[in-house]
């Protein structure tokens, strides 16, 4: 028995990386996970996987999922996507939001489009797919959200590190923003047991995005894996909506607090 038995999962931006990762754990504890990115095995992309390969992961071991492509930028893909997953596989109990398209660039060089794209993906998605499952989640008596946030959505040291100054303003307004985001619909959603949370990693995750913006290495030994985020995820989409819920929390602070062990 895992501890998702019976539930409906769908997971964003788990072609790669951490949302690839969170959803492979997902199928392991039992749900049914619809896999979703703009990265299929007939699109080219710049970064290795695809949402089929996240999905054949999770059935050769033994689980259920569905490849669902989407862009998340378009609202319409947002309200298919989730019709598709219910069609699939049922109504979602759980949201995962890790889908991002990210610029590091300075304020004043950032363009009105790259702006709005960031923004749609990171902040209007998360919101408009919350607003899609609940009706499913309240349905049901429970649910379980959580928002992929980042240490972006800190402050800066003033004055700047070598982080501060290389351009990730926008990003960590998309964060904060989401961050904000996911502490209001937490207490908006208390009384119907539905837990919203967001989970940064403690530390920088080599995947195909980070290392190509430089921000880690596959060999930085302070480097955190991807199991990680996924351990702690799954904690957070599992247990108790009223008891675990409101969180901006980080992965490996979190799995202390909980005496779990943190993924080597």
């Amino acid at each position: 028995m895992g501890v998702l038995d019976g539930k409906v999962a769908l997971v964003t931006g788990a072609s790669r990386g951490i949302g690839a990762e969170i959803a492979r754990r997902f199928g392991a504890a039992g749900a049914a996970v619809a896999v979703t990115a703009r990265t299929t095995s007939g699109v080219s992309s710049a970064f290795p996987g695809t949402i089929e390969q996240t999905a054949a992961d999770i059935a050769s071991a033994g689980g259920t999922a569905a490849a669902i492509p989407a862009d998340l930028a378009k609202p319409a893909d947002r309200e298919r996507l989730v019709e598709e997953t219910t069609a699939r596989l049922g109504p979602p109990d759980i949201l995962v939001s890790d889908a991002a398209v990210t610029y590091f660039t300075k304020v004043e060089d950032f363009t009105a489009k790259r702006y709005a794209l960031m923004f749609a993906v990171q902040v209007e998605g998360p919101f408009h797919l919350a607003t899609l499952v609940l009706p499913g989640m309240r349905a049901r008596g429970a649910g379980w959200i959580l928002n992929i946030s980042s240490r972006a959505a800190l402050h800066p040291a003033i004055p700047p590190d070598a982080w501060g100054g290389r351009g990730g303003t926008v990003y960590g307004m998309c964060k904060a923003a989401l961050e904000r985001f996911s502490s209001g619909l937490a207490a908006e959603l208390y009384p119907d047991n539905i837990a919203v949370n967001a989970l940064s990693p403690t530390r920088v995750v080599p995947t195909p995005g980070t290392l190509f913006h430089h921000l880690t290495t596959e060999d930085d030994p302070r480097a955190e894996p991807p199991a990680v985020m996924a351990e702690a995820a799954l904690l957070l989409c599992h247990r108790e909506p009223r008891t675990l819920t409101g969180r901006i929390a980080y992965s490996q602070e979190l799995l202390a607090e909980f005496g779990m062990p943190v993924p080597r």
